[in-house]
C-alpha cells in the first residue's frame, strides 16, 4: 500500500461511428474539505494534494434526454465533496457507504422528477460508476452496465464493476462465456440504472488498497462492445510502440472504435505511480 506517489489519469469520449449524438460523460475532480477543482482530459498529480474522483455515466432517453442525463448524474457529485471528504479522511466508515447511496439517490430523484414532468425528458436515465481516491484507498460505486476495472502491476484485469443485467449474471455465474456474453440478445437490457422509470437504485459499493503500479479503468459499455478483456490488459500494460504515442484511454477507445463503434465509447484510465 502505497501513502505517497503520485496520479497520472487519461479520459476520453467519442460518439461513435454510428451514432451523432454522445450520451456518455465523463468526470475528474480533484478537491478537499474547502473545495474542488474541475481537472483536465488529461494530467499528473500528487496524491497527496487532495482526493479524486472519477466517473463516467452513460445516458438513456428519447431525443436529447440522454445526454442531459449523463451530464446531470456527473455535475451533481460535487455537491457532496467537502462532505466526504471528512469521512474519508478518517478512514473507512459506516458513513461513507451513507453517503454513496445519498448521492446515488438524489441523481435517482432529480432524473425520475424530469422524466416524469417533461414529455422531452421521457425515459431519461443514466448509468453512473465513479471511484474515490485517497493516498491509500480506492472506493466506489456502480449501478448500471458502464465498468470499473482494476489491473494491479502484477495479477490478472479484474472487473470490480457487476454489470447490472440479467447477462451479467449468467456470466458471472459461469453459465455462459464472455463470447456468448458479447453475442446475446439481451446484452443491452439492463436491470438497474438511475432514473429511466426504475424504483429503487440500490448501487453496488465497494473498496479495494491501492499500490504503486495499479490502474482502474472506468468505461462506457461502448469500449467493452468492441474490446476483450485480454486485449484491455493489453492496452494497459504492454502497448506496441505506436499504441505507446497514445495517452491509455485514446489507445483503448481507438482499438475499440476500429473493432465496432456501434454505441458512444468512453474511457477514463487512472495510473498509480
Amino acid at each position: 500500500m502505497t501513502s505517497a506517489g503520485r496520479i497520472l489519469w487519461s479520459g476520453m469520449t467519442h460518439p461513435g461511428n454510428v451514432r451523432k449524438n454522445n450520451e456518455d460523460a465523463f468526470l475528474a475532480l480533484s478537491f478537499n474539505d474547502k473545495d474542488f477543482e474541475y481537472l483536465g482530459n488529461n494530467g499528473e498529480l500528487s496524491l497527496n494534494t487532495g482526493d479524486f474522483v472519477f466517473a463516467v455515466s452513460d445516458g438513456m432517453g428519447g431525443a436529447n434526454a440522454g445526454e442531459f442525463a449523463s451530464k446531470i448524474a456527473v455535475e451533481k457529485i460535487t455537491r457532496l465533496l467537502p462532505k466526504g471528504y471528512r469521512i474519508l479522511a478518517s478512514g473507512m466508515e459506516p458513513g461513507i457507504s451513507d453517503l454513496f447511496e445519498e448521492l446515488y439517490a438524489e441523481i435517482h430523484k432529480a432524473l425520475t422528477y424530469l422524466g416524469e414532468s417533461y414529455d422531452e425528458c421521457s425515459g431519461m436515465g443514466s448509468t453512473l460508476s465513479m471511484i474515490w481516491l485517497t493516498p491509500d484507498w480506492m472506493y466506489f460505486g456502480h449501478i448500471g452496465d458502464s465498468r470499473i476495472y482494476h489491473l494491479p502491476e502484477t495479477g490478472e484485469l479484474r472487473q470490480l464493476s457487476e454489470d447490472d443485467s440479467h447477462v451479467g449474471w449468467l456470466l458471472r455465474e459461469g453459465k455462459i462465456s464472455e463470447r456468448e456474453a458479447r453475442n446475446h440478445p439481451r446484452r443491452g437490457a439492463i436491470q438497474k440504472a438511475l432514473g429511466a422509470g426504475h424504483q429503487y437504485t440500490e448501487p453496488q459499493i465497494g473498496a479495494v488498497t491501492i499500490s504503486a503500479g495499479d490502474q482502474f479503468l472506468i468505461c462506457s459499455d461502448g469500449l467493452t462492445d468492441g474490446l476483450w478483456n485480454h486485449t484491455i490488459d493489453s492496452l494497459l500494460r504492454d502497448p506496441d510502440a505506436r499504441e505507446q504515442e497514445l495517452d491509455p484511454a485514446h489507445r483503448l477507445i481507438e482499438k475499440s472504435l476500429g473493432v465496432s463503434g456501434k454505441d458512444n465509447t468512453t474511457a477514463v484510465v487512472i495510473q498509480i505511480r
